[in-house]
């Protein structure tokens, strides 16, 4: 199945945004919902241009898309990204990782923010500690890494859509 290749925040989203234009809630989009939907990222596409989308999109002929017809479309989209992020954050959690354990420690944030011109407070340090230490024990791993900045990513997506964080 498509969706267990994307991460499950992923597809929440996806779902969410599918469901916003699905007007009629009958599961799929019409050519005025797709649309729509284009039309709120900024896109405005003409008439032919929607029913070329649509047909091309339209896996099962049946007029309209569908949640899966939508994310085998953009899926390879998705994996690419996430593979193009996945190298660039673990970049830059190496360059956290002076002694290259896998872990970054207190001191190695500390250091690395002071390198950056933005030395931390004993109580910034801390508190950056343990909002990123999800497992409580005393470093930060990849994956915590990576979920922290991911948690930051949807907070300034969500306020650039006018949403609470």
């Amino acid at each position: 199945m498509v969706m267990g290749q994307l991460h499950s925040d992923q597809v929440k989203q996806l779902k969410d945004i599918f469901a916003r234009f699905d007007m009629n809630s009958d599961g799929s989009l019409t050519h005025l919902e797709l649309a729509a939907l284009l039309r709120s990222i900024g896109l405005k596409p003409q008439g032919d241009q929607i029913h070329s989308l649509l047909a091309t999109m339209d896996t099962n002929g049946n007029g309209s898309i569908e949640f899966e017809e939508l994310l085998n479309l953009i899926l390879p989209d998705l994996n690419q990204e996430v593979l193009i992020n996945h190298n660039q954050l673990m970049e830059v959690f190496r360059s956290f990782d002076k002694d290259g354990n896998g872990y970054i420690t207190a001191a190695e944030l500390a250091g690395k923010m002071a390198k950056l011109g933005q030395p931390l407070s004993y109580k910034e340090l801390t508190e950056m500690m343990r909002e990123a230490d999800a497992n409580g024990d005393g470093v930060i791993s990849f994956n915590e890494f990576t979920a922290i900045l991911g948690k930051s990513a949807a907070i300034s997506f969500r306020a650039l859509n006018g949403q609470p964080p």
